[in-house]
């Protein structure tokens, strides 16, 4: 489970959705797709339209994995931090209702202004 009390950050990677974890898929209700995909060097997190799922894999083998699902009808608010000159990377913070915040810092190429557009018509929607 994603420690909300903390000040942990997911420091992430986009990926292909096609290089998701297979496990995601058998958890996707009907008319569930994956919009976005990033990587930690073990763990993964996708955005869906119809929630976030974190994938925290856990022990010396992997074969452990803790799965949260953050859905959108639980944000209240986000907020979306767009990289600098110097600071290349941006960042997502989720807040939840009842459960606290999340903050996701992407690294590296990513369309955020497209990612915003996506998240708002599913948190908004």
């Amino acid at each position: 489970m994603i420690d909300f009390d903390s000040s942990s950050v997911f420091k992430l990677k986009p990926i292909e959705v096609s290089n998701v974890r297979e496990d995601f898929h058998k958890f996707l209700i009907d008319g569930e797709s994956i919009f976005a995909g990033f990587k930690t060097v073990r763990d993964q997190v996708v955005f869906t339209n119809k929630r976030v799922i974190a994938a925290n894999v856990q022990g010396i083998t992997g074969s452990k994995v803790d799965y949260t699902s953050l859905p959108y009808s639980k944000i209240n608010a986000f907020s979306i931090e767009t990289s600098g000159t110097f600071d290349l990377d941006c960042e997502i913070e989720l807040f939840l209702s009842e459960v606290g915040r999340v903050r996701f810092e992407i690294r590296g190429s990513f369309d955020l202004v497209s990612f915003n557009k996506m998240i708002s018509e599913h948190v908004l929607g």
